[in-house]
C-alpha cells in the first residue's frame, strides 16, 4: 500500500472558528439596516442568531487556542490516528 507524505491540515481548528466568528459578526452588521423590517415581519430572531453565533464563536476560539497551546506543549510525537502509524 502506498501512502503519500502529506502534512496534516490545521487540526486545531483555530483558523476555521475565527473565520466563522468573523462571518457571524459581518452578518449581524449587514442585517442592522433592516432592523425595522425584520421586527415588522417577526424575523428579529435573525439578529439574535448572529449574536449567538458570534458569542459561541468567541467561546470556541478560546477553546481552540487553549487546545492549540496544550498540543504545542506536548512533547509526544504528533500522531493523530488512535490506531498509530498502522491506522494511516
Amino acid at each position: 500500500m502506498l501512502v503519500a507524505d502529506v502534512p496534516p491540515l490545521d487540526v486545531t481548528g483555530t483558523r476555521t472558528v475565527t473565520i466563522g466568528t468573523i462571518l457571524w459578526a459581518v452578518a449581524f452588521v449587514a442585517l442592522l439596516p433592516f432592523y425595522d423590517t425584520l421586527r415588522e415581519d417577526g424575523n428579529l430572531w435573525w439578529l439574535w442568531t448572529c449574536v449567538a453565533g458570534f458569542g459561541f464563536g468567541l467561546l470556541g476560539r478560546a477553546y481552540c487556542r487553549r487546545r492549540e497551546q496544550r498540543l504545542g506543549d506536548d512533547p509526544r510525537e504528533e500522531e493523530t490516528s488512535p490506531l498509530g502509524a498502522a491506522g494511516l
